[in-house]
C-alpha cells in the first residue's frame, strides 16, 4: 500500500515588472470613502467596479450612488442577465461609456479591464478568502496603483472567522500571495475531512505529520480485505471517537498540537497514566472526552499485538476480528466468560475461520472504549 505523504511545490513569487500590490482597506460600508474612491479614480480618468452580491438591492444602490456623484454614469451586470445582454454590458464598459459598473462576483473569473483600477466590495464578511482574493485580482492588472475597499455593514458585529478572513485579505496584499491566502484559509476553516463528507476539519490543530499518520492508518483500515466488504459493504471501518481538544481545556493551537503529540506517544497502560498524570498537571483535570479520546489512542497501539486485524463500528455496535492464528490459539469458551465477566453486552460470533467479539453499545453505564480495553487486558 502507497503511503499518503506531501508533495513538492514550486512557487513563482516574482510579479511582472511594472505591477503594484493592490492597496487593500477593511472598513465599515461608509458613503463618503466610497465617494471618495470613485471620485478618485475617476480623477485619473479610470473606472470603478462595486461588488454586491444581491441583485435585489442593485436599484437602491443605483439611488444612492447618483445622490452622491450627480451624472455618474452607472451600468449594472448580473447572473440573471442573458448572456448576450452581459456581453453587451461589459462592452460598453470596456468603451468607457459607464463610470461604474455595479456587479455581482460574476466577475470574479475571466474579466481583464486595464482601465478598472479601484474595486469596492460591500458585504465582504460574507465572502470566503480564497474568493476574496480572486475578486481582488481584477484590479491592479496594469502598471497603475490600484485600490481595494472590503466593506461590511454598518453598526455590524463581525464574527471571529469574518474578521480573521479580512485581516488575511488585508495583510497578504503584496503580489503572488495566492499559496500564503491558502495556508490562513486552511488554518481558518480546518482542512476537509478526506476520508468524509466533512468540509472542514482539524489537520491546522494536529500538524502536518500527526495528521498524515492518522490518515494513512484510516486508509490501511478502509483497504478491509473482501471478505469483510462482502459480509455487510454498509458498515464502517474506524472507530467514532472525538479527537477535538476543546478551547475550554487549552485555546492556543501550539498547545493543542503539543497535547495531540502527546497523546500519540501512549502504546500500554503505563504510559497512559504517565500522559494522564503530564496533563493534568500542566492543564488542569481532563475532561471525560480526552479520558476516551486517550483509550482510543490505547486501543489504537494494543489491537495488533492482541490478535485484531479488523475492526467496524456500526450503530449500535462494535466488531472485533481476531486473525486466524489468533483464533487458533485462544478457546472460545474461556473468552466468551471472560467478556461476559466485564458486560452482558459482549458476545462471540465465528466469520471465515475467525472470532467475532461483538459488544453491544446499548445501555452501557460507561463509555464502550473501556470495556473494550479491559477486555484486551485479558486476552
Amino acid at each position: 500500500m502507497s503511503m499518503v505523504g506531501i508533495r513538492s511545490l514550486a512557487l513563482i513569487e516574482t510579479p511582472p515588472s511594472n505591477r503594484y500590490p493592490v492597496q487593500t482597506y477593511v472598513l465599515e460600508e461608509n458613503d463618503y470613502v466610497i465617494k471618495d474612491a470613485i471620485y478618485k479614480e475617476l480623477s485619473r480618468n479610470g473606472q470603478v467596479y462595486i461588488l454586491c452580491n444581491r441583485i435585489e438591492s442593485f436599484d437602491e444602490k443605483i439611488r444612492s450612488l447618483t445622490k452622491l456623484i450627480p451624472n455618474l454614469k452607472i451600468g449594472c451586470a448580473h447572473g440573471k442577465m442573458s448572456k448576450n445582454e452581459i456581453e453587451g454590458i461589459m462592452l460598453k464598459f470596456i468603451n468607457k461609456e459607464f463610470d461604474v459598473l455595479l456587479c455581482t462576483t460574476i466577475i470574479e473569473t475571466g474579466i481583464d479591464i486595464s482601465n478598472v483600477n479601484t474595486l469596492i466590495i460591500l458585504d465582504a464578511d460574507k465572502f470566503g478568502l480564497s474568493q476574496l482574493y480572486q475578486i481582488r485580482g481584477r484590479v491592479g492588472r496594469t502598471n497603475k496603483v490600484a485600490y481595494a475597499y472590503l466593506m461590511y455593514g454598518k453598526h455590524k458585529v463581525l464574527t471571529e472567522i469574518a474578521t480573521k478572513r479580512l485581516s488575511a485579505i488585508k495583510e497578504f496584499a503584496e503580489l503572488g500571495s495566492g499559496y500564503k491566502i491558502a495556508k490562513r484559509d486552511l488554518a481558518i476553516r480546518g482542512a476537509g475531512d478526506i476520508l468524509g463528507e466533512e468540509q472542514s476539519g482539524f489537520i491546522d490543530s494536529v500538524g502536518i505529520e500527526l495528521y498524515l499518520r492518522m490518515l494513512n492508518e484510516e486508509i490501511e483500515n478502509a483497504s478491509n480485505d473482501t471478505e469483510y466488504e462482502e459480509k455487510n459493504t454498509s458498515e464502517t471501518v474506524s472507530l467514532d471517537v472525538d479527537t477535538h481538544i476543546d478551547d475550554n481545556y487549552v485555546k492556543e493551537d501550539e498547545l493543542k498540537i503539543e497535547i495531540h503529540n502527546i497523546i500519540n506517544t501512549i502504546h500500554d497502560y503505563n504510559s497512559l497514566e504517565t500522559v494522564k498524570s503530564e496533563l493534568e498537571d500542566r492543564f488542569g483535570k481532563l475532561s471525560e472526552k480526552m479520558n476516551i479520546y486517550m483509550y482510543e489512542e490505547l486501543f489504537e497501539s494494543m489491537k495488533s499485538s492482541k490478535g485484531i486485524d479488523y475492526v467496524k463500528q456500526t450503530q449500535n455496535s462494535i466488531e472485533l476480528y481476531l486473525t486466524i492464528d489468533k483464533t487458533n490459539s485462544i478457546e472460545a469458551d474461556s473468552l466468551f466468560v471472560m467478556a461476559y465477566q466485564i458486560s452482558r453486552n459482549f458476545k462471540l460470533s465465528y466469520f471465515n475461520k475467525r472470532i467475532v467479539i461483538i459488544l453491544s453499545t446499548i445501555n452501557l453505564e460507561k463509555h464502550w472504549i473501556y470495556y473494550i480495553i479491559e477486555l484486551l487486558n485479558k486476552l
